[in-house]
């Protein structure tokens, strides 16, 4: 069973060709507003290891230039925590299917989801 989570925001555009994507396939998804909600601690660990670490995540183009700086100067776990609490540097959307996730637009990989 498909058991789709977007996590983004309103105003993303490869959020919303996303959610377009699942929408077409008639496939059901919950979409996580990241401005409100975010991820939780367990949803944010899974979605690292499945997307292999930590800096996969991160959005270079994110508006917090020093955000991204300070999280390059930290320990592994202290990024960690601050990119929890910080959900703004994380590029959208992230999409979950279970154990499985993609970061960004990504819908050659979510077709194999089908």
């Amino acid at each position: 069973m498909v058991n789709i989570q977007i996590f983004g925001t309103k105003k993303d555009f490869d959020s919303k060709k996303a959610e377009r994507f699942f929408k077409e396939r008639g496939i059901k998804y919950q979409f996580i507003d990241m401005k409100e909600k975010g991820m939780s601690k367990g949803e944010f660990q899974s979605v690292i290891q499945s997307v292999g670490g930590l800096d996969n995540l991160l959005d270079g183009g994110c508006k917090d230039k020093e955000l991204l700086v300070l999280l390059r100067h930290l320990s592994p776990e202290d990024r960690w925590q601050k990119i929890l609490e910080n959900q703004k540097v994380i590029r959208t959307p992230v999409v979950r299917n279970g154990k499985q996730a993609t970061v960004g637009y990504n819908p050659d990989v979510w077709k194999t989801w089908e």
